[in-house]
């Protein structure tokens, strides 16, 4: 009775593990973003692509300091198929978020949040920095909250960029 006890708790140890493992990934819920400059898209028309949707604010001291990289980071893998979208949060003065998209020369869509929605719809985002990894079928591989390492992300980039 001991060892059928045992068995039947190691089995389902490694079945919610596997469970864990090989799951699903979630997939990213289909906004509609608007750029800073009026432009309107959404997820699904970024479907092929792998996308970082990357939640910050001016304010957000980390997130200044981590754009240098986000902006090298889009610059070497945008023409591999790398999209990224900064997504500001509804807090932020929308003259601050044009002012640094300006002045930085920020080169991929910034989109204002303005009603919190999209935040909302990432599971309710609160946050800064906080991005989530998209592949190209639209479900979201990984999410990052505040500073991540860029080597271990480049290689996640790569790898979701060679899948299918």
């Amino acid at each position: 009775m001991k060892k059928l006890v045992l068995s039947l708790v190691v089995l389902v140890a490694a079945g919610i593990g596997a469970w864990f493992l090989w799951r699903p990934a979630a997939p990213a819920p289909d906004v509609a973003f608007t750029t800073i400059e009026g432009k309107q898209f959404s997820m699904h028309d970024l479907r092929g692509k792998v996308v970082l949707v990357k939640f910050w604010a001016t304010s957000c001291v980390t997130c200044v300091k981590q754009m240098p990289g986000t902006i090298e980071t889009y610059n070497k893998y945008a023409p591999k198929g790398y999209e990224t979208v900064a997504v500001a949060m509804n807090y932020d003065p929308p003259n601050y978020v044009l002012n640094f998209a300006e002045t930085r020369k920020l080169p991929f869509p910034v989109a204002l949040d303005t009603r919190g929605d999209i935040a909302q719809a990432f599971g309710d985002v609160k946050l800064t920095p906080t991005a989530f990894l998209i592949d190209k079928q639209g479900r979201i591989i990984k999410r990052y909250l505040g500073d991540y390492d860029m080597a271990d992300f480049h290689a996640t980039l790569d790898k979701a960029l060679a899948a299918g």
